[in-house]
């Protein structure tokens, strides 16, 4: 009984923190913006540092790219944004490039509204301005003063507007040359229904003498951190830099940044990346090509997280293409691991991974089939049940057998009402005898917890699940229920299993139990729904389970009872 004391106060406490933290994030003191960020500036990243020493710095083409907050600041910015564009549509977003280095500087992601109730309000992973302020850059960068066409030099391109149509593939070129010679071709290669585009740098060396250069990709944007809520799913603990190192993957915290100075290592098998709740934007060269990889933050609120190859010799007339994957759009695990199979890692289910993981992929599958988020956790937490039936099944036997030695447990209580030792001693022959484990009842929870917690991280990182509808009044299973009905359904269903159990000997005890659906109805009204939806699935389960049970264990009673009369 101890340990089932311990275990109710331990869910309380664990249950009223977390309550706790949403309070403080709905309620508390909210942080002040910066400056910048108050007055709608624009902030600019740092540069990207040469890979060999003999390669010039990106910083040495625009100087005040490194001041940020200074007046000139937005110096390359503005010949972006001012520079001529090219609006690309597809089937799943909308791109901006500005002919000014053929940077990306604008995605709005089509079907995926900010809010569900806001389905005209789109989106946006690059923007120019403002909190989705993020741009991808690239370029070629030439050693010993060669001809280079950085993300600052204007390119030229023969239409200003593409769409995919019905093709299933769509190539947007730009160009640029030198009068040395040097030519560079950047192609963007968008796919159908895809995120992922494929960047090539093309460089033909049509002057008489070596041309010796690499390839960069950075990604400029906002990196803060906020206090997560186990709640609001529009809260993230994280916005700004991730990157895999050919080992793991790390999030970057801006402060870290600005305390340690610029991160950086190399590998033949990593990337970098911006995440969000639900989005990346990321970059991912050729695998067993030594790259370089930066980080760093630029001011308040935003990093530069950069690629670089190693120098390669162009001879003259030869051409070399500089080859990067760029993925702009939702973590769809499916088309994140067709890119790398290690960009996966940027859905953090956190220290569950190893159960949330699994689950995602089983809620995935079960979805193949029946189309329906809220149908797939119900069939999934079907089978979950199903999976540890036999386990869960001793522990109802035991629950069964408390309840039909309660009169006895009882009676002794009344008789060493006065003698706390020697009940305890009578209490414990008791369970002897009875073949009864006491602490058999914490075995449900014990087994519910992870998955249960497994099930919020898959709810709360799963794009996939984002803004899913379930049936009739819950239209977004990632949000709470808007009218309170699954928690009170939740309460009225945990009220109803604990009067299939044993009333607990302890009068305390007994109270808590009695309450406890009151406050697990309160705690999970602010859950998703698609979370509580479990909860009263898995509930419901184990009502018919146990009723099964006692009503096992009553007949197997009734007939040893029989047998001992007919003996």
């Amino acid at each position: 009984m101890d340990n089932q004391r311990l275990l109710i106060w331990a869910i309380f406490a664990f249950l009223g923190w977390i309550t706790y933290q949403t309070w403080v994030q709905d309620y508390g003191p909210k942080p002040v913006a910066p400056a910048a960020e108050q007055a709608g500036e624009t902030v600019s990243a740092p540069g990207i540092t040469a890979v060999d020493e003999e390669l010039p710095a990106i910083a040495d083409v625009a100087q005040a790219d490194t001041v940020p907050g200074a007046a000139g600041v937005a110096t390359d910015l503005a010949a972006t944004s001012s520079a001529p564009t090219i609006t690309v549509s597809t089937d799943v977003f909308d791109i901006v490039i500005s002919t000014a280095g053929g940077t990306l500087q604008g995605a709005t992601l089509k079907g995926y509204p900010v809010a569900k109730d806001q389905p005209d309000t789109l989106v946006r992973l690059l923007a120019t301005e403002g909190r989705e302020y993020s741009l991808i850059e690239s370029g070629v960068r030439a050693a010993d003063g060669a001809a280079e066409a950085t993300h600052l030099v204007d390119f030229d391109a023969a239409r200003r507007s593409y769409e995919l149509g019905d093709a299933e593939e769509l190539i947007v070129p730009l160009t640029w040359q030198d009068e040395s010679g040097v030519t560079v071709e950047k192609r963007y290669r968008f796919e159908r229904g895809s995120y992922v585009v494929g960047l090539e740098q093309v460089v033909t060396n049509g002057s008489p003498t070596p041309w010796r250069g690499a390839e960069y990709v950075r990604i400029k944007g906002r990196s803060t951190e906020i206090e997560r809520s186990m709640f609001d799913v529009d809260t993230y603990s994280f916005v700004g830099p991730i990157v895999y190192n050919g080992d793991k993957s790390e999030k970057l915290k801006h402060d870290d940044l600005i305390d340690d100075g610029k991160f950086e290592f190399s590998s033949p098998s990593g990337w970098v990346g911006s995440i969000q709740h639900h989005f990346l934007r990321a970059a991912v060269p050729a695998r067993g090509t030594e790259y370089k990889y930066e980080v760093q933050a630029a001011g308040d609120t935003a990093t530069s997280s950069a690629i670089r190859r190693s120098l390669v010799t162009i001879s003259p007339g030869s051409t070399e293409t500089f080859a990067t994957t760029l993925f702009i759009g939702p973590k769809l695990q499916e088309q994140l691991e067709q890119v790398d199979e290690t960009l996966k890692l940027t859905v953090d289910y956190g220290w569950l991974t190893i159960i949330s993981q699994p689950l995602f992929w089983l809620l995935s599958f079960v979805y193949g089939y029946v189309q329906n988020w809220g149908v797939a956790i119900i069939l999934v937490t079907f089978l979950i049940k199903l999976a540890f039936y036999k386990l869960t099944e001793s522990s109802g036997r035991s629950m069964a057998k408390m309840r039909q030695i309660q009169p006895r447990m009882k009676a002794l209580q009344d008789r060493y009402k006065d003698d706390k030792q020697a009940l305890s001693q009578a209490m414990m022959d008791l369970y002897k005898r009875e073949k009864v484990n006491p602490a058999a009842g914490c075995l449900p929870i014990l087994i519910q917890m992870p998955f249960f917690l497994a099930f919020y991280w898959v709810l709360l990182e799963s794009v996939e699940m984002r803004q899913a509808p379930f049936a009739l009044w819950i239209t977004d299973l990632s949000t709470r229920d808007p009218y309170f009905i699954l928690p009170l359904i939740m309460g009225a269903a945990m009220f109803g299993q604990q009067k299939l159990n044993p009333a607990p000997a302890d009068p305390v005890q007994a109270k808590v139990m009695q309450v406890m659906p009151v406050m697990f109805t309160v705690f999970f009204a602010f859950f998703p729904s698609g979370l509580v939806l479990y909860w009263v699935t898995n509930t419901l389960l184990s009502i018919a389970q146990q009723w099964n049970v006692n009503r096992v264990v009553e007949a197997e009673t009734k007939a040893q009872k029989a047998g001992k009369k007919g003996g």
